[in-house]
């Protein structure tokens, strides 16, 4: 299945309107862990005792509870501006996609509740776009 680039304004704009909560990652500049952790505890609101590693980044997002639900919601989470990041760092890149798949799973077996959902999103010529094929979770632990 491949999905047309759409643009990621309408789509976050139906998230919203939908009753979920929307939230930017926008990876643009970033070339390591450390700034990736940054980006993502500042783009995810993370609570101070979430560290800087794959395993606190992954319980933290299968906590959420900080983050605001609209009642009959749940998440959306837009990654942006990722390819760079992606190319500079492709092994900490798949481990993020895992992460995010974990946390994606996670909400979903849960059943009738809140779900999380993960777009990527990159700028072309044309400004922001929107998709990318759903990818099987891939479940495994990681450290650091």
């Amino acid at each position: 299945m491949s999905l047309d680039p759409q643009p990621l304004a309408p789509a976050l704009e139906a998230a919203e309107a939908a009753g979920r909560t929307t939230v930017r990652l926008d990876l643009d500049g970033v070339r390591g862990k450390a700034e990736l952790m940054r980006r993502c505890g500042d783009a995810l609101r993370l609570p101070e005792w979430v560290g800087g590693n794959w395993d606190a980044l992954a319980d933290a997002l299968r906590d959420l509870s900080w983050l605001p639900v609209p009642p009959g919601g749940g998440w959306l989470v837009a990654v942006t501006s990722w390819r760079g990041y992606a190319d500079a760092r492709p092994r900490e890149w798949e481990t993020l996609v895992e992460v995010l798949e974990e946390a994606v799973a996670f909400w979903r077996e849960r059943g009738g509740g809140p779900e999380l959902v993960v777009l990527l999103a990159e700028a072309g010529p044309s400004g922001p776009v929107a998709g990318a094929p759903p990818r099987t979770p891939r479940l495994k632990r990681r450290r650091g």
